[in-house]
């Protein structure tokens, strides 16, 4: 599967889980400020940011891999997380009546585009210019962990492909090296520091 595939197939996962939330759930707590709507918002975002940054092309990147996108992103200023919190709020709003449904429209508008321009192409985004290809893992992994907490948030399961699911835990385990902090997400994958996760 290749990447522009495995990020689509996290899409459609994500949207099918939102086409599962119950009518009384989409006022429910869900991610910090986030209730259920906003949480949805924003991880729409990861489909319609594509979208958006395909009309701005750039000659050379800037960022080197789908993790130094990360690892950049997870040193920004404070601010910056701030308004991308707003944003996933009113993003939240924009989806409308029906969620499912302009969400799986925004999938095949992208799908239509993707198949259609090489993914070496280099796009301009928030933090540098990047190919196309590793800014696609980008929205892989918001949407592989953000469909696992909008599924905690209403009692569904995700269904999300283990390609999808590898590559995030690849890319996140790369970011976290890029910032010094890859051996502290070995200890909390193996059980140590007080983590209580386990392989089993």
């Amino acid at each position: 599967m290749d990447t522009a595939e495995t990020m689509l197939d996290a899409a459609e996962a994500f949207v099918a889980l939102v086409s599962e939330i119950p009518h009384d759930a989409w006022d429910l707590p869900a991610l910090g400020v986030w209730d259920v709507r906003s949480l949805v918002g924003h991880t729409a975002r990861a489909v319609t940011t594509v979208l958006d940054y395909l009309n701005d092309r750039a000659a050379t990147a800037e960022l080197a891999s789908a993790a130094d996108y990360l690892a950049t992103g997870f040193r920004a200023d404070r601010s910056i997380h701030d308004a991308v919190a707003a944003r996933g709020i009113e993003a939240g709003h924009e989806l409308g009546d029906e969620p499912g449904e302009v969400i799986e429209t925004m999938i095949e508008r992208l799908r239509v585009a993707l198949a259609g321009t090489s993914d070496e192409v280099v796009i301009r985004t928030r933090f540098g210019a990047i190919r196309l290809d590793d800014y696609l893992e980008t929205r892989t992994v918001e949407l592989v962990v953000h469909t696992s907490d909008l599924a905690l948030a209403v009692g569904r399961e995700p269904h999300l492909s283990a390609a999808a699911v590898q590559r995030t835990l690849q890319v996140i385990g790369e970011a976290a090296v890029l910032n010094g902090r890859g051996l502290a997400a070995v200890r909390q994958l193996s059980a140590r520091d007080g983590s209580s996760f386990v392989l089993v």
